[in-house]
């Protein structure tokens, strides 16, 4: 399960040195702070578009590209983003998520150190559309959604701490939104009390590892994305 090395596509700078993983049924890229992964409001091209356009020249496709997405990141959050090459793998992988059969870990850069080294996270979120910000609560509540996650205390590097972050539900905004709950808000994080903006917008979140077992060929696949886009601040 090595990378794959393409031939440069101008049109799409370096896409294809950020192939993490890719068989015949999926492919993980190592998206970008800034990039969206579908389309929204902005009107902005999202990596998803960016991908089907890649593999259409690359593959010398006559036809359309098929490519679903299996699941979202933020805009400000760079990693793992895998996408699905086929309605086969695109629907099995729905399943291996909404059942929680999906590992998915994430380092966070925080303006606090935890009180606690290593703990479990349970709040109730309510999403406010209007915002686009969620909001966390400790009892349950109508409309609100469990989110759980576990954190663990990496390291301090100057001016902040690093932690490694388990998610295993995956809520609107969840990690930032929980994080910032605890006192403890992501670098760059303006949205969620970060006292200064990250100088290119992101916030310092980044998708790091993702782990399951195939849903076509029934293998285990480990797919991992280093932290290039804030390893400064390690």
């Amino acid at each position: 399960m090595g990378m794959f090395i393409f031939v440069a596509m101008s049109y799409i700078p370096s896409l294809d040195k950020r192939i993490l993983y890719e068989d015949n049924h999926l492919i993980a890229v190592n998206k970008r702070s800034g990039e969206i992964i579908q389309g929204d409001k902005t009107g902005d091209e999202p990596l998803s578009e960016a991908i089907k356009r890649f593999l259409k020249v690359r593959d010398n496709k006559p036809g359309n590209v098929y490519l679903g997405v299996v699941h979202r990141l933020d805009r400000p959050v760079s990693g793992v983003s895998l996408f699905a090459k086929t309605s086969k793998a695109l629907s099995r992988m729905n399943r291996l998520f909404k059942e929680g059969n999906i590992r998915k870990t994430y380092l966070a850069l925080v303006e606090n150190s935890p009180v606690i080294p290593a703990a479990e996270l349970i709040h109730y979120l309510t999403k406010n559309e209007k915002q686009n910000k969620s909001y966390a609560r400790n009892t349950p509540a109508e409309g609100a959604k469990k989110a759980v996650m576990y954190y663990t205390y990496l390291k301090k590097t100057d001016r902040y701490h690093l932690l490694e972050i388990a998610l295993i539900t995956g809520r609107h905004h969840q990690i930032r939104c929980q994080l910032a709950t605890m006192g403890m808000p992501i670098k760059g994080d303006l949205k969620y009390g970060a006292r200064h903006a990250n100088k290119d917008g992101s916030v310092s979140l980044h998708a790091h590892r993702m782990e399951f077992i195939h849903p076509v060929h029934n293998t285990p696949v480990v797919i991992e994305a280093a932290p290039v886009f804030f390893k400064g601040d390690l």
